[in-house]
């Protein structure tokens, strides 16, 4: 049977020589799990599923064995894995050997050499330059990996994995497409002709469980009086805008932040790859569709905002505006839809209320400059601009709330900020959270709703 998926050469098959670990002992079930701390460990075990990953894709024929069902797999793989743990002197008992050669078949079955990245929970992003090289960013910096697909063909067949999962396609006719994985962590692809040297994957991971906007704070992304401000204007179904640029964390808060609305509540959820993970039992998820081979099909963000309408929502979320949808979003927030979400790429608070106004135009309506602000006026209460800082540190650097108009301007009130302060000798940039002093218009209309604020909530003299 090992014939039907090893090449023919049998340079392909040999084993590259690589320096042993320092324990060595054999390979029983009474053999003792290496002493060492948890995270060397676990990135001791990803170097070695790389390294084996590398050894079997170089053995193998990789389109042969895509098609084989798991017990065939671990059949023809099973003795190449002990030979090459036994090759290094690899302290494994034998459970751990069964386990390691159950997860190499897992990753052949799945996405390949990538795939115990995906399972790093301390990976953000996983970004593919073309079959030779793989990127990660763990902790806010970039770093190399010594992951690498066979040949270019290795690679795009992971590629059209991820995207015929969903139903899209990728070629030199759509050299460009977005999807998402089954985690929803979202997947972005240019091929040949537009990617010059030869396929690009960027692959924006996302935790298996969301986090919570009290677990940012254990990342110093934001802090809690700012978490009693999101929370109460959720509750009390403020229209929320988060701001930010790109990988700033404007999704991961779009999550945490809709953990506050009642269970009670029909969400409609409208993306283009649909990538939120909302906990709510009553959410109706849509999702984009490009054209298909023959141009016809498409179905815009536009098009499913005026389909959710229909769709009986109590508020909308729409993972990000970036378009003439902007039109239609705010209709609804407008129209007895208070408290939808939405996400826009800008740099400041006063620029996302500019890029909506120039989104608002591109519907094409008879619409004033004046009335559209009016209109941007009365559907969003708050906005929250998020930023990526040059540590790789995400932060809510501001809360501000649309108070209304004055004139032909939209007027804004910062209530929380992030002051940067100074930078460390290893980079880490040092500030602090402060609130401006300034008390939220809303806070009345929420204290009529039996929703309070804190004594201290808007002191500017108290440390947040």
């Amino acid at each position: 049977m090992l014939g039907r998926f090893t090449k023919g050469s049998a340079a392909a098959s040999r084993v590259e020589p690589a320096a042993p670990l320092p324990i060595v002992e054999p390979v029983t079930p009474e053999t003792p799990v290496a002493v060492g701390s948890e995270k060397d460990q676990r990135e001791d075990l990803l170097a070695v599923k790389v390294e084996l990953h590398r050894h079997l894709i170089d053995r193998f024929n990789l389109a042969v064995l895509e098609t084989a069902s798991k017990e065939q797999i671990l059949d023809e793989i099973r003795p190449v894995v002990r030979d090459f743990v036994r090759g290094r002197s690899l302290p494994l008992n034998a459970r751990e050997l069964d386990q390691l050669t159950s997860d190499t078949a897992d990753e052949m079955l799945g996405l390949g050499p990538i795939e115990p990245l995906l399972k790093d929970d301390s990976i953000a992003d996983i970004l593919i330059n073309t079959h030779k090289r793989v990127f990660i960013e763990r902790r806010g910096q970039l770093e190399e990996t010594p992951i690498r697909f066979r040949d270019e063909a290795h690679l795009l067949r992971i590629i059209n994995k991820i995207v015929s999962a969903i139903g899209r396609r990728v070629d030199e006719s759509y050299p460009m497409v977005d999807a998402r994985l089954e985690d929803g962590s979202r997947v972005n692809v240019a091929v040949r002709p537009i990617s010059v040297d030869g396929p690009l994957v960027s692959i924006r991971k996302f935790s298996r469980n969301p986090y919570s906007l009290e677990r940012l704070v254990a990342f110093n992304s934001i802090r809690q009086p700012m978490i009693e401000l999101l929370k109460i204007a959720v509750q009390s179904r403020k229209s929320i805008l988060v701001s930010g640029g790109t990988g700033s964390g404007k999704t991961t808060l779009l999550n945490a932040l809709s953990s506050y609305i009642s269970h009670k509540e029909r969400l409609i959820t409208i993306e283009d790859a649909a990538e939120l993970q909302l906990q709510q039992p009553h959410v109706g998820r849509l999702e984009t569709r490009p054209p298909n081979v023959e141009g016809r099909g498409e179905v815009r963000q536009r098009e499913l905002v005026k389909n959710a309408l229909r769709m009986r929502p109590d508020r909308i979320i729409v993972g990000e505006v970036r378009g003439e949808e902007a039109f239609d979003m705010l209709q609804a927030m407008n129209t007895g839809h208070e408290g939808s979400m939405t996400t826009i790429h800008a740099n400041t608070p006063r620029d996302a209320i500019s890029r909506l106004e120039q989104m608002v135009g591109m519907a094409g309506m008879p619409m004033s400059q004046e009335s559209i602000r009016a209109q941007i006026a009365a559907a969003i209460d708050i906005i929250v601009q998020t930023q990526r800082l040059s540590d790789g540190g995400r932060r809510v650097i501001s809360i501000s709330e649309i108070t209304g108009m004055e004139g032909s301007v939209i007027q804004l009130q910062e209530i929380y900020q992030f002051v940067r302060r100074d930078v460390s000798p290893e980079g880490k940039i040092i500030g602090d959270f402060r609130a401006t002093g300034v008390r939220p218009r809303f806070a009345a209309e929420a204290a009529t709703l039996g929703f309070q604020f804190s004594k201290d909530a808007f002191n500017p003299q108290m440390a947040l």
